[in-house]
């Protein structure tokens, strides 16, 4: 039996072949009428990494500033992120 080779990933304009998570906080901010600088403050992270979260340049998210974020915008996590190819 021959062994067929694995097909190969089509590579993403990202430079990952399996996609990319986004944040929609920026239109989450929008439809709450909160600003960011609010935001960061009821949340209690600073300025510049809610501007890494908002810009899509974050590596991660720590679960409580998630929670927080979910908390202070009145939302489910699903709605503040999305994968995409």
């Amino acid at each position: 039996m021959t062994r067929q080779p694995e097909p190969t990933p089509h590579p993403d304009p990202s430079g990952d072949p399996n996609g990319q998570i986004v944040t929609c906080l920026a239109e989450m901010l929008q439809h709450r009428g909160m600003t960011m600088t609010e935001l960061a403050e009821r949340v209690g992270i600073t300025m510049a990494n809610m501007s890494i979260l908002k810009n899509g340049h974050a590596r991660a998210i720590r679960f409580t500033t998630l929670a927080a974020i979910c908390r202070v915008l009145d939302c489910q996590p699903g709605d503040l992120l999305r994968w995409e190819p």
